[in-house]
């Protein structure tokens, strides 16, 4: 019996899941890096480091490859930037539309402080 499909999806997005990976893949849809300059890059332990970079291999996301004794890490494929990609857009969206809300949240304060202002500028009584 096969896995389900969904269930392929959601272990793909697990790996996904982690701070650090998501960063070393955005640094790998720019262009191959070197372990060294990903480290600088994300700021995390080599030891950490490692591990994440272990997952992206296992999972098939990245690869590495020896130039001497520098090891670079490549994506396996551009879809994975074009992925990073539309999760940006997605993100963008959404956040924007909570700013829309906020600002919806916020004009009806805005509107009351006004009505309590006399038209002189100075506050009514009823409110100070």
């Amino acid at each position: 019996m096969s896995t389900p499909l969904y269930r392929v999806k959601a272990e793909f997005f697990k790996t996904l899941g982690h701070p650090a990976r998501i960063r070393v893949l955005e640094l790998l849809s720019e262009r191959d890096h070197s372990v060294a300059e990903i480290l600088t890059d994300v700021g995390i332990e080599p030891t950490s480091l490692s591990q994440q970079l272990a997952v992206l291999r296992r999972s098939g996301l990245a690869s590495s490859r020896k130039d001497g004794a520098t090891v670079i890490y490549s994506l396996t494929s551009p879809e994975v930037a074009e992925l990073l990609r539309v999760a940006r857009s997605i993100l963008t969206g959404m956040l924007s539309g909570q700013v829309e809300l906020l600002q919806d949240l916020k004009e009806p304060l805005a509107a009351s402080k006004d009505r309590r202002t006399s038209s002189n500028g100075r506050r009514s009584r009823r409110t100070a």
